[in-house]
């Protein structure tokens, strides 16, 4: 479908309202089938496979003894450890000196900070030299002394680089040894020692991370830290349960006005009680508010009691310290508490405590049952709950590797031209990692590697790809594009090794902002625990055993988010709060008209299946083919005459899909699909909203109020429809082989249950179900059933959604 039909029936579909049998506009059916044409995406937005020179490939021609890391190119360094130094000769007037080595390779030079008067200086710093970009057929080092107008020179040593070791990890680091320095003529000098070490490695170096590396010359020495490739935990966050019970003996200004409530304060996290409806002194509410807090607990609830009826008298206060509250991981009873309220009068100007406390009945937990959601729910990396006693096994490995990126789209200029300083985020789970910032490149090489435990399949891992702020004087991290990859959708053991598109939505649309090439590997160390895994709900147990509402899911969600990126910001160097929120997906469930109408093209996708069903039956009763009308009536005779074969026909016509599907299951895994994201085919009025603030800047203040309530019901409608696509599209990857693992589940289940049923009488089997369908409450659960939990597995076009 060309771009411009395509935009005409979205139009359509656009203006369509109830009243679509006004002359010169299109039937309803019409449109949907000619939606049902679905194109690829242009190749400029496709995903393309690579062959890396990786040893996981099985096509590594490289030296064996540097495959540490198989899932990346090898990188060649020359590192240099500058350790200490002792007895180095004065130099000043002052009989000492300020030293500092300089490390000389060609046109790069490295140098260490200085000390001001100490001649037996240490160091220990490692500086690694990117043996691609050597032109010099030795290395120097080279101790100078610190000067106002030029330094002093103190001693040097060299190395010629065909004499330096190669060193390949595990094996030890290379010891350090003393130098004698030499003179500018190559003579040993009586006073001054170096202590160094010298060798050739890779980016598998435990020394890697930490050095200073050539690429980043221009960078000075403590902005170094800034650019490092780090691993960051995400905090261990905790739903914190308050019971509000009840309160005893309180002391109001006017007992004829008594409306009370509790305002419970927790960091920037505020909930109040609804007002008791017993009024009187000893005021019951029987209410649950539950908070997000994360570990180290730095802050602690502050419980109010107020007389809304009396200008929000405080009736009361009471703080309560988390550290001792009690942790709970299942649905068993928490022991209620009486606190004391503290109150102070004003008298004469002093504050004055009150002789007689009231009481404020709680009961307070840390539920440690519950999964924290700070994801969507669509694409989370991670499903355990907080308690770790409740975890589960792991059931594999995923490896990722990082491996380089090309034709990144200029993110700023610097001295008159656009640049960009490119690094990767990878988030899985609690564990983050952000590889080393590549100066001025628009094709960086990073080829780092890294690892994750997989504790569920049906979990999906986001990388993305951001500009380094820090460079251009302190500004925010540009993002760039990032990609998802759901773990069910890959085959175990397998390599990928493909160039995903790094796809952007600006207000200007649409845009390809270069290319990252990825290697995974999802590596499966207990298969049955995994195959488990699809019969288990997606979610702990308390989940459905006490669940929470929708309203209270978004707001904690909100909470979780705001938490998590507060605390990635403190580390060093920090995980800016707009690299999180973009990971984590904050705004996704903001209104927007582009998205909304995606959603209703995927449910219009998902119901082409029954459409077509629909009109193969009018045309089966239309006799528009004899033959097969015929046979469709014979095959209607035996199944009424036979119809302990309806199931098991089924079932074994459904295997046979599957088996013939095969063939034909996805090589790939998904990646940002432009066009299922209509993203092709916005229009500037539709980006407009959507890149619009939250609340709206447009308009006066009415129109922004209705503005905003009209985003806010279209963000629920579209969550909702999407929902349903999901569904759809879950039922359609039974057969599609997207998810191996669960495709081979169901055929297997469909072979057997064909086996079972042509064996058991028809009659018993619908007697069972029907017995099962209609048993008795107490031999049910609140927990989905296997089947509910399997379907709910299954994979979706939500992963592959902008």
């Amino acid at each position: 479908m060309e771009s411009g039909q395509y935009c005409n029936n979205y139009s359509q579909i656009s203006d369509f309202d109830y009243e679509h049998h006004d002359s010169g506009r299109p039937g309803y059916d019409s449109i949907l089938l000619n939606l049902l044409h679905w194109h690829p995406p242009p190749e400029e937005f496709a995903l393309k496979e690579t062959a890396p020179n990786i040893a996981g490939s099985g096509k590594y021609a490289g030296d064996k003894l540097t495959t540490t890391y198989d899932l990346v190119e090898q990188m060649q360094y020359l590192y240099v450890r500058v350790v200490k130094a002792k007895e180095l000769p004065p130099k000043d007037v002052t009989g000492s000196c300020d030293p500092y080595v300089e490390i000389k390779l060609g046109n790069y030079k490295g140098i260490t900070k200085h000390f001001e008067k100490k001649s037996n200086p240490e160091w220990d710093h490692v500086f690694a030299f990117s043996q691609d970009r050597i032109q010099a057929s030795f290395v120097e080092i080279v101790v100078k002394d610190k000067d106002f107008v030029k330094d002093d020179f103190i001693g040097r040593i060299s190395f010629e680089l065909i004499d330096v070791p190669k060193r390949v990890p595990p094996d030890s680091p290379l010891a350090p040894q003393w130098y004698k320095l030499e003179d500018k003529k190559g003579e040993k000098l009586k006073y001054g020692e170096i202590m160094l070490a010298v060798w050739k490695g890779t980016q598998a170096d435990e020394c890697f991370s930490d050095a200073w590396h050539s690429d980043a010359a221009t960078v000075n020495r403590d902005g170094v830290s800034k650019i490092r490739g780090k691993v960051y935990l995400s905090p261990k966050l905790w739903y914190v349960r308050v019971n509000v019970i009840e309160c005893q003996d309180l002391i109001p200004g006017d007992r004829n006005k008594l409306e009370v409530c509790v305002k419970v304060v927790l960091g920037n996290q505020v909930h109040r009680t609804k007002v008791s409806s017993v009024k009187t002194v000893n005021p019951v509410w029987n209410e649950d508010l539950v908070f997000v807090v994360a570990e180290p607990f730095e802050e602690a609830l502050m419980l109010t009691v107020e007389d809304r009826g009396n200008k929000d008298e405080v009736l009361g206060k009471c703080l309560l310290p988390l550290y001792p509250v009690q942790r709970r991981w299942d649905n068993k009873a928490v022991h209620s508490k009486w606190h004391n309220l503290e109150k102070h009068t004003v008298v004469d100007g002093e504050k004055k405590e009150a002789k007689f406390a009231s009481r404020i009945h709680l009961r307070v937990c840390l539920d440690g049952g519950y999964h924290v959601l700070d994801e969507s729910t669509n694409y989370s990396s991670d499903l355990r709950p907080t308690a770790k006693q409740i975890w589960k096994s792991s059931i594999g490995i995923l490896e990722l590797g990082i491996i380089s990126a090309k034709g990144l789209s200029p993110m700023k200029t610097r001295d008159g031209r656009g640049t960009t300083d490119a690094f990767c985020v990878a988030k899985y789970g609690n564990k983050w990692v952000r590889t080393r910032t590549i100066i001025d490149s628009f094709s960086p090489n990073w080829n780092e590697q890294y690892t994750w435990e997989v504790f569920d399949p049906c979990t999906v891992i986001t990388i993305g790809t951001f500009d380094n702020g820090f460079l251009q004087k302190a500004s925010n991290d540009l993002r760039i594009g990032k990609v998802r990859i759901r773990l069910s959708t890959l085959e175990t053991e397998r390599v990928y090794t493909h160039s995903y598109p790094l796809i952007a939505l600006h207000p200007s649309g649409v845009k390809k902002m270069g290319e990252l090439q990825l290697a995974v590997r999802f590596s499966c160390t207990s298969y049955i625990n995994m195959l488990h895994k699809y019969s288990q709900p997606i979610l702990p147990k308390m989940h459905y055993v006490h669940p929470l509402s929708m309203g209270q899911t978004d707001r904690l969600r909100h909470h979780a988010t705001q938490i998590v990126s507060t605390r990635l910001a403190r580390a060093e160097p920090p995980l800016r709060k707009e690299v999180v929120e973009y990971m984590l997906d904050v705004a996704s469930h903001l209104w927007s008209v582009r998205r909304s109408k995606a959603n209703f093209f995927r449910l219009v996708n998902v119901a082409s299946g029954f459409v077509g069903l629909i009109k193969w039956l009018e045309a089966i009763c239309h006799w528009t083919n004899p033959l097969t009308t015929l046979l469709i009536h014979v095959l209607f005779v035996m199944l009424i005459l036979s119809p302990e074969l309806i199931l098991p026909t089924v079932f074994l016509y459904l295997f046979i899909v599957g088996i013939w599907r095969y063939r034909r299951k996805p090589r790939h895994p998904p990646h940002m699909d432009i066009r299922l994201s209509h993203a092709d085919a916005v229009t500037y009025d539709e980006l407009d909203e959507e890149f619009d603030t939250f609340p709206t800047s447009k308009g006066p203040n009415f129109v922004r109020m209705r503005y905003d309530r009209l985003r806010s019901i279209g963000g629920r409608i579209q969550t909702v429809v999407g929902d349903l696509a999901t569904q759809g599209e879950r039922f359609h990857s039974l057969l599609s082989w997207r998810d191996p693992r669960a495709s081979a589940l169901f055929v297997t289940f469909c072979l057997i249950t064909s086996v079972v049923l042509y064996v058991i009488p028809f009659q018993a089997v619908a007697l069972l179900i029907v017995f099962y369908v209609l048993r008795h409450p107490r031999f049910r659960t609140k927990v989905p059933s296997m089947p509910a939990n399997f379907f709910r597995r299954l994979p979706s076009g939500a992963d592959s959604m902008l």
